[in-house]
């Protein structure tokens, strides 16, 4: 069928045609930012998953349904080799900008963002990969110190009291999150506390790798009660069959029942892989409806393409010591596997492993669901190692 109107969109936080399965969660987190947004309590959200759930794509849908209610959003990314101050302060000036556009300048809003040059002038002497300029002075009354925990608090106080001033909420909407180092976290978990306190609109709503619960306890035990940690799995049947039916259906084309079957059992529900899938489906095939020999081969053509970028993007990181461990761990199957069992097919002690698998969740390949254990973070991985080592 005509490619040009392919409905599919396998993209990285690529919007999809159809965002089934997932209203209970927006639901919840609309409800959450309207809270804050009223200086009420609630705790938003930390989303978690592995790659290819759709974490970016439920932020970024988050994120327009907070612009919608006129809240002020800003973007970010976490990066590795990139600081927190040196993410933070170009969206918060963008933020406050947009807090004064069109309106009176209150005391309020000047001092915000007095405070935020004062938070970049404090972090240069630390952080040097701040680049910014302002044509506002900091803050005279404040002494300018290097302590990231302190200037953090001050500027999320400055900014949240802007807001509520102007009767909306600033929501930091940051996608990685586990890339960023415990003390940084740490920091960034303490002011928004604090700021929650004083019932100061100012929240975060983040995705991360499953570990990142874990992280954010770890570095304040309070996180919990400050966050959600909704996990984002796999779609059930019913809502896997509508991201790929509706679509097609708006275009007037269907599928047969034995072509659903098979796409389901090879994507397994993700949500990455029913875009990559449906894409190569819908142009494989010469006319309605979708078969199951079009399935089959979108199969074939799905995997090539997801060894050639998905997979192999990830697998061209790492060293060989590390490759054999994944490829050991592909033996045991997709599902967590215990350390020593990896080492038994390594033929070598768990001890001397624990190097190689701390660098495999630090380049965010494995994370460890229990103790002991380890479980892959991209899914349909352990085929891949197979078919490639």
């Amino acid at each position: 069928m005509n490619p040009v109107c392919n409905p599919y969109a396998p993209g990285a936080g690529a919007q999809p045609p159809e965002l089934s399965g997932r209203d209970a969660l927006l639901h919840k987190a609309t409800v959450a930012l309207q809270r804050i947004a009223s200086s009420r309590s609630a705790r938003s959200l930390i989303l978690t998953g592995l790659r290819g759930v759709g974490k970016t794509v439920l932020l970024n849908r988050i994120r327009q349904d907070a612009d919608a209610l006129q809240l002020i959003t800003v973007r970010i990314e976490a990066q590795e080799g990139r600081s927190l101050p040196s993410l933070l302060a170009p969206g918060l000036k963008s933020a406050l900008i947009k807090l004064t556009h069109g309106k009176k300048v209150s005391d309020l809003a000047s001092r915000s963002m007095r405070a935020l040059a004062t938070f970049v002038s404090a972090m240069k002497l630390k952080y040097h990969d701040i680049e910014m300029s302002f044509d506002i002075e900091p803050e005279s009354t404040t002494p300018i110190i290097s302590d990231l925990d302190e200037n953090l608090i001050q500027l999320f106080q400055s900014v949240g009291a802007a807001a509520f001033d102007q009767k909306t909420a600033i929501i930091l909407f940051i996608d990685e999150l586990q890339l960023l180092n415990e003390k940084e976290l740490a920091s960034l978990i303490m002011a928004l506390h604090i700021a929650a306190q004083d019932l100061l609109p100012i929240t975060l709503v983040a995705a991360g790798l499953p570990q990142i619960a874990a992280k954010m306890g770890k570095a304040k035990t309070y996180a919990e009660r400050l966050f959600e940690f909704p996990d984002i799995g796999k779609l059930d049947p019913e809502s896997a069959m509508q991201a790929l039916i509706v679509p097609a259906e708006k275009l007037n084309v269907r599928y047969t029942k034995t072509a659903l079957k098979e796409i389901l059992q090879q994507t397994k529900g993700y949500a990455y892989f029913l875009q990559e899938w449906g894409k190569h489906a819908w142009d494989l095939a010469s006319k309605s409806p979708i078969n199951e020999r079009n399935a089959k081969d979108a199969t074939i053509h799905a995997l090539a393409d997801l060894d050639a970028s998905f997979f192999r993007v990830r697998f061209e990181q790492l060293t060989p010591m590390q490759k054999h461990y994944l490829r050991a761990m592909a033996e045991l199957g997709d599902d967590s596997v215990s350390s020593g069992e990896i080492a038994a097919i390594l033929g070598k002690k768990v001890t001397d492993l624990g190097m190689v698998r701390e660098q495999l969740i630090q380049k965010g390949l494995v994370y460890s669901p229990a103790h002991g254990e380890t479980a892959f973070t991209v899914p349909l991985f352990a085929a891949f190692m197979k078919r490639n080592v």
